[in-house]
């Protein structure tokens, strides 16, 4: 089965050699979209950013391989070029660089191979075509990235990327986060516009609004570093009614914990 494949993962900050991640164990197949919810502070975004090779933290355990290549020690650009994207929480501002420039840069690092490059015509299609999906004025494309945009805009802008890149699985880290409802909506669109089976998604959202747009196939419930109990999309209505203090106390104190192996 290919995709993503993450086994006892354990992982610390480096700066404080503090352990975030205490033997995760997580399975997304391809053509699949996974949702991952827990409270503040259990390492949601500390697993995505892992998964993604940020030299933040260290693995001291455990593997994570994609569609059979192991990304241990593989530095973020190759793990790009596989088709993994990281959609971010908090996208950054880049003075001086146009969004249409940026993301034709990242298209072509990502899926360039040797002297093949994608024509500037094919790729301002594909971007028109895209905004227009994500209610995106053309004016977007000449603007700064992410510079003076909103909240619900920028993370816009990261749905549009990832439709640019086409990645293989995107990792999509509270991309709900501060949205209006019609804001929403469009987000969910792009999402929805991605799925297939060669696309697979891993979205981090602490509610279930998102999901009610954006069905996942399972929900995943992080706490204290490790994955404590999965579902259907009936898991995060639960969560909703009950919170986690419910979960918490149904799981009780020897939980054994899931090993996502089926």
């Amino acid at each position: 089965m290919m995709g993503l494949k993450i086994r006892n993962l354990h992982v610390k900050i480096k700066e404080n050699n503090r352990e975030v991640l205490k033997g995760v164990n997580l399975t997304i197949p391809d053509g699949e979209i996974h949702a991952i919810m827990g409270p503040n502070g259990t390492g949601k975004s500390t697993l995505s950013q892992t998964i993604m090779g940020s030299p933040r933290y260290q693995v001291t355990q455990g593997t994570i391989e994609f569609n059979g290549h192991q990304l241990n020690n593989m530095p973020t650009d190759a793990r790009a070029r596989l088709g993994l994207f990281i959609g971010m929480q908090y996208p950054m501002e880049i003075k001086g660089v146009k969004n249409a420039d940026f993301i034709r840069e990242a298209v072509e690092a990502t899926h360039n191979t040797g002297d093949h490059h994608v024509s500037i015509l094919s790729f301002l299609k594909a971007m028109h075509k895209n905004m227009n999906i994500l209610d995106m004025d053309d004016s977007y494309a000449e603007r700064y990235l992410n510079e003076g945009f909103s909240g619900g805009e920028k993370k816009r802008n990261e749905v549009l990327q990832m439709m640019m890149i086409q990645p293989k699985l995107a990792i999509l880290d509270e991309i709900d986060s501060g949205l209006d409802i019609d804001a929403l909506h469009v987000i969910s669109r792009g999402i929805n516009h991605m799925r297939s089976p060669h696309f697979s998604a891993m979205i981090i959202t602490h509610y279930n609004r998102i999901l009610k747009y954006v069905k996942p196939d399972v929900v995943h419930v992080m706490m204290d570093g490790r994955m404590v109990t999965h579902g259907g999309p009936e898991l995060a209505d639960r969560l909703e009614r009950e919170g986690y203090a419910g979960l918490r106390d149904d799981l009780g104190l020897h939980v054994k914990l899931v090993d996502d192996d089926g």
